[in-house]
């Protein structure tokens, strides 16, 4: 588990919760039909629960496992969530992450303008991930060619702690954790494995989306398990 020490360095108090837990195709169907919005739980800007999927995959993903994915006001309303909850209760034998942004691209609901857009953030330790999107529909064959060569040279990086795809047509995102910035700028930007940087200009050349989001956070929540593994054991603030 993962809790830095000390104030936070941020004007903004936005906080992202991802909690991903194997539920089984029941469980997994009771989660998707029945979705937490921003009138049920104050404080609650924006969430989605969708079916999450390793990295890469090429055929239909694994109905069991399921993410819920949220924005927050701040540390406490998202906290109080995950605590006490009877929806984040249905993901407590899995991971949980509570994020802290750092930078963004693009724009989502729920994310304040006032986040940082510069691709340099000064941070040390563990680095999360969310790529936000939803698909227009014609550009599915055209996103899923350029995204899984960028997954794939994902799962090869030594820097990747942990990562995972996740879907509900027409929401695709990504979810990934870093040992550092240095190595998520490698990935994203490096030209040794251009995979990614492939994946951008071609994102820039036509857009795959109606909306879409590149958020880098600080971490200040990483524990659990899945599939019997922590894949957080050993990160430090």
């Amino acid at each position: 588990m993962l809790r830095p020490a000390g104030a936070p360095l941020y004007a903004h108090r936005v906080i992202a919760t991802v909690q991903v837990a194997d539920l089984g195709v029941g469980g997994a169907a009771r989660a998707l039909t029945r979705p937490l919005r921003p009138r049920d739980v104050p404080g609650l800007r924006w969430s989605k629960t969708l079916l999450f999927a390793p990295l890469a995959l090429s055929g239909p993903p694994p109905l069991g496992r399921v993410g819920l994915l949220a924005l927050w006001d701040d540390d406490d309303t998202a906290a109080r969530f995950v605590a006490s909850h009877p929806v984040a209760h249905r993901f407590s034998g899995g991971l949980h992450a509570r994020l802290r942004p750092l930078r963004a691209h693009g724009s989502w609901p729920g994310l304040p303008d006032d986040v940082p857009r510069s691709r340099a953030v000064p941070h040390d330790g563990p680095v999360a991930v969310l790529t936000l999107g939803r698909l227009r529909i014609s550009q599915t064959v055209r996103f899923l060619r350029t995204s899984r060569p960028a997954e794939r040279s994902a799962t090869a990086h030594d820097g990747l702690l942990w990562g995972s795809a996740a879907v509900r047509p027409p929401y695709v995102a990504t979810v990934s954790i870093w040992s550092d910035s240095r190595a998520t700028a490698a990935y994203a930007y490096g030209q040794q494995q251009p995979a990614h940087h492939d994946a951008i200009a071609e994102q820039q050349r036509a857009d795959f989306h109606h909306q879409s989001a590149f958020i880098r956070f600080a971490p200040v929540v990483l524990e659990g398990a899945l599939g019997g593994s922590n894949p957080f054991a050993g990160t430090s603030g």
